[in-house]
């Protein structure tokens, strides 16, 4: 699979409303990658969710978010099926 160019108009939207949508939230509350697809893609979000996977991942690198499944941190290189994104302590 190809991965998206994280220099994109698009990913850097992605990123920057993955922090956007968190800091308009409790500190320990999450958020989906969808929530951030549908920000920025409106009604043609979907495609938009394995970018917006990615941009997450970018922000674990980053040290500037973690990646949940069922409330515990995971590997955002191993994770397979739904995630939560929340920010980083």
């Amino acid at each position: 699979m190809t991965r998206p160019d994280p220099h994109t108009p698009v990913c850097r939207q992605l990123e920057a409303k993955i922090l956007e949508l968190l800091a308009a939230r409790a500190p320990t509350s999450t958020i989906c990658p969808s929530d951030a697809a549908r920000a920025v893609g409106g009604d043609d979000w979907r495609p938009l969710m394995e970018p917006a996977r990615e941009a997450a991942r970018r922000l674990v690198d980053a040290g500037q978010v973690q990646i949940t499944q069922g409330g515990s941190v995971v590997d955002p290189a191993t994770a397979k099926g739904p995630i939560r994104i929340r920010k980083a302590p």
